[in-house]
């Protein structure tokens, strides 16, 4: 499925110290100016997004962050967030126009700590002495002499990075549940927090695969389901329904149907079930006043019936009698490690927007900081004793 969205694009990271040329960079790979470019160390005091098609790679978001070796209290808030950027790369870009420091053996050792992949772009070929490349060669990656300012070896860099990236691991989303009759029903329901005139990313997602898969996508409301099923006289593989109306959905289909949602088809696509369900067990050990992360991928504008920050907590409340301290986070980096220091669980989205390597690794870090980690689909399944049945069918 060739879909340039973000779930499906690559991330690279152009990483290094102020000044070194990571904008002149990115404005060398785009041909174009669309990065500020100044003598002035420290010009971007913010990680930058900016997507673009680079061949021979495809659809990329190239990164552009701060230096890494900015000073001060604010210099130090950027260092903070030019290493959260990280954590969305799929491959990173190491910057440099000198000798290795201190701080490019800081940026080697965060990538080889996420597993992230890099190689070394030694830049300003028209100014420093030749040998400069030598001494990078112990860090045992890709190295490649350049000219940002020039465009020297700009396509050989690429063509290392494209050597370099991850390919995406293949997994089907909903396409390999279609049996005996390759028919699906897509529950979408529309309320205040369907975005108008369009489908969400997993429902648009599911329909193309399916059809993909030589299948039929059979898309209606939770109003219409009953006369939907009717219609095709109970003969079909599956319903995945928004997690939302999930407690109403299964009062209406058999069970003889298989059903589940479209988040846990995300759980079980990018995340990891087991480890979710390590998270719904350490739900039931919480204590009134526990801290817990909720955490977005995306940054929508929430509503005033927002799933994580009004539906979720309000089902907590109401069908466990737990009244929790809630922090929330919303976009694409993730949290400071601080700010999750004190948090026992972590209620993630389904994160659409992001690649399976960029959602795992904020796993991974969760591990690391030993917190679990639950989705919002079978957090919502579990609060309304549907989980056995949604899991079902990803577990047979």
């Amino acid at each position: 499925m060739n879909i340039s969205h973000a779930g499906f694009r690559k991330y690279v990271a152009i990483a290094g110290r102020r000044n070194v040329g990571k904008s002149s960079l990115i404005n060398a790979i785009a041909r174009q100016d669309i990065a500020i470019v100044s003598e002035i160390p420290g010009t971007t005091t913010d990680p930058v997004y900016k997507t673009l098609e680079i061949q021979p790679i495809g659809p990329v978001t190239l990164i552009d962050t701060p230096g890494i070796d900015d000073q001060g209290i604010v210099g130090q808030k950027r260092v903070e967030r030019a290493k959260r950027s990280l954590y969305r790369a799929d491959a990173a870009i190491l910057v440099t126009d000198d000798r290795p420091s201190y701080y490019e053996q800081m940026l080697v050792d965060i990538l080889r700590e996420l597993e992230i992949p890099f190689v070394i772009a030694v830049n300003k070929s028209d100014l420093h002495l030749d040998g400069l490349v030598n001494l990078y060669e112990p860090f045992g990656v890709p190295i490649v002499e350049i000219s940002a300012k020039e465009g020297k070896n700009i396509h050989i860099l690429l063509e290392k990075l494209s050597q370099i990236i991850p390919e995406k691991e293949e997994k089907p989303l909903v396409g390999h549940l279609l049996k005996r009759t390759k028919t699906a029903i897509l529950v979408v329901p529309i309320d205040k927090a369907a975005p108008k005139g369009r489908l969400i990313m997993p429902q648009v997602e599911a329909i193309r695969e399916i059809i993909d898969f030589g299948g039929t996508a059979v898309v209606t409301r939770d109003v219409e389901l009953a006369d939907t099923l009717t219609k095709l006289s109970n003969n079909v593989d599956l319903v995945v329904t928004d997690s939302q109306v999930v407690m109403k959905i299964e009062k209406i289909v058999p069970e003889k149907i298989p059903l589940t949602t479209f988040s846990i088809l995300e759980a079980a696509n990018k995340g990891d079930l087991k480890f979710f369900m390590e998270g719904i067990e350490k739900l039931k050990l919480l204590r009134d006043n526990d801290q817990v992360a909720v955490v977005e991928a995306c940054s929508h504008v929430p509503t005033c019936d927002d799933i994580g920050r009004v539906k979720i907590p309000r089902w907590i409340e109401q069908k466990m009698k737990l009244r929790l301290n809630y922090k929330f986070f919303a976009g694409k980096e993730f949290p400071d490690l601080e700010e999750l220091q004190e948090c026992q669980l972590i209620i993630h989205c389904g994160g659409c927007v992001l690649t399976r390597s960029a959602f795992m690794r904020r796993m991974t870090l969760a591990k690391r900081l030993k917190i679990p980690v639950v989705n919002y689909g079978m957090l919502i399944s579990h609060l309304h004793g549907v989980l056995d049945r949604v899991l079902k069918p990803l577990i047979q």
